[in-house]
């Protein structure tokens, strides 16, 4: 068993943060980070230190400091954005000032080849019991307490609302890049943590900082290397037992191993290893951004399915043979609807309609056609999980067939996701429907591929082999 090395509480909840290399020029980081904590709200001190402002100036409207010895005042967080050779200089005055913690943005330690300016201030932050992240890494962001440390200002980098995805990234141009989308989907964000050179801080105290964590329900990571392997196993074993990880690992090629190293100084290590690692203790591995991105959605807002018999019911012919096509090449299966169900079915479908699975409502489908639809096959003991496609170019698919399958989606207990492909028209009913937590998919591939995902879990959960 091993136990947390730092305790993170500071960091993530802070009551007071000290933002250094605070600045009033707009272009510099420590402005938009000092200017994005007011932005967001944040209730707690916020204290801008800069050492060439003179004593009693203001920036952002906030009272500065040449120095946190100057404070007086417990610290929970500081925020280091200056040059990489003043680091060490102002990590030891967080060290005097009893900083609980640390996040460390700046650049140019050891992914530029300065392994000794970095091992310094590690030992530094030893020295001090001081729980430093980074360095070169964008820091942390939770919506809940309010937190931004994220140097990309907020008209480019769109914020997420408040939710129980948590993402980890070694990568700053990964993860803000995941949160610009995650925000777009519609989706939540617990927390994202982006900590670069893994100097102190690193995934294995992460994700078991994570696993404990009350507000997030799924944790997905993107990682490059691993620092402290037998450590990172041990927490793998009990995290996959509580919450879903859902992992993209970079650099399993030569090359890209080496352009890891080159900008966050990872050792990316052996690919079969990791991907070995992740499949025993049961990691959902996505193999790309996009696959990152669909199996969050799934897991954040879906139960976990007793099976993989999936109904599909579409007002779009080829769309279902293709959904078909997917389902099966992602290991799942066609639900055989009972006799109750083809019967119930008869009763309310026009003869156009042929009762199978996929359920083809035809292309002048309305509201009551899905509605009828899903109340009858959302009892099936047969059905497991349930796709709807809703091609909103058609004459009877509106916003009434979108919030229709929202009332649906509260009130049935199967995971049911919706796949709507289009422009400008279908993109306004995906984000209704999303927003309301219900995922929606673009492609057959995308939403088969996520409920396989989802059902792997199941079985990994419940030791089906």
């Amino acid at each position: 068993m091993i136990f947390m090395r730092f305790d993170l509480n500071p960091m993530m909840n802070p009551k007071s943060v000290a933002v250094i290399g605070a600045s009033r020029d707009p272009s510099k980081v420590g402005h938009v980070i000092l200017q994005n904590y007011i932005d967001a709200g944040f209730d707690g001190a916020l204290y801008p230190v800069n050492k060439n402002i003179s004593k009693g100036e203001k920036i952002i409207g906030q009272t500065a400091y040449r120095s946190v010895t100057e404070i007086k005042k417990p610290i929970d967080l500081a925020v280091i954005a200056v040059p990489a050779p003043a680091v060490p200089e102002v990590l030891e005055e967080c060290g005097k000032a009893k900083v609980k913690t640390a996040v460390v943005i700046s650049g140019g330690f050891a992914e530029v080849g300065n392994v000794e300016l970095q091992n310094k201030i590690v030992e530094i932050a030893k020295k001090y019991n001081i729980a430093m992240l980074g360095p070169n890494c964008l820091g942390i962001m939770d919506p809940a307490s309010k937190v931004d440390t994220l140097f990309l200002p907020t008209y480019k980098l769109s914020r997420p609302k408040i939710g129980d995805v948590s993402f980890v990234s070694q990568s700053g141009a990964v993860g803000s890049t995941i949160l610009d989308l995650i925000a777009k989907e519609g989706f939540g964000l617990a927390k994202f943590i982006s900590y670069g050179n893994a100097a102190y801080i690193d995934e294995t105290d992460l994700l078991e900082y994570l696993m404990h964590d009350k507000q997030t329900k799924v944790i997905v990571m993107y990682i490059e290397g691993i620092k402290r392997g037998k450590e990172f196993i041990e927490v793998a074993k009990k995290v996959s037992k509580v919450k879903p990880v859902i992992v993209i690992k970079g650099g399993i090629t030569e090359e890209g191993a080496q352009a890891a190293h080159s900008h966050t100084a990872s050792l990316a290590g052996n690919s079969e290893a990791y991907e070995a690692v992740f499949k025993q203790f049961g990691f959902i591995r996505a193999k790309d951004l996009d696959d990152l991105l669909y199996f969050a959605k799934v897991f954040s807002s879906e139960d976990l399915p007793k099976g993989n018999r999936v109904a599909v019911i579409t007002n779009g012919g080829g769309t279902g043979v293709l959904t078909t096509d997917a389902i099966y090449i992602n290991g799942l299966k066609l639900a055989d609807f009972s006799e109750e169900t083809k019967k119930e079915l008869r009763k309310v479908m026009p003869s156009i309609v042929n009762i199978r699975n996929p359920l083809d409502l035809a292309g002048d489908a309305d509201e009551k056609r899905y509605s009828d639809a899903l109340s009858i096959i959302s009892k099936d003991e047969n059905v497991d999980m349930i796709i709807v496609i809703v091609l909103f170019q058609t004459p009877g698919a509106d916003s009434s067939v979108a919030e229709k399958l929202i009332y649906f989606k509260k009130n049935i207990d199967k995971p049911m996701v919706a796949i709507s492909t289009g422009a400008d028209y279908t993109q306004t009913h995906k984000l209704m429907m999303e927003s309301s937590g219900l995922p929606v998919y673009d492609s057959p591939n995308a939403a088969a591929s996520s409920l396989a995902e989802l059902y792997k879990y199941w079985k990994y959960k419940n030791k089906i082999v």
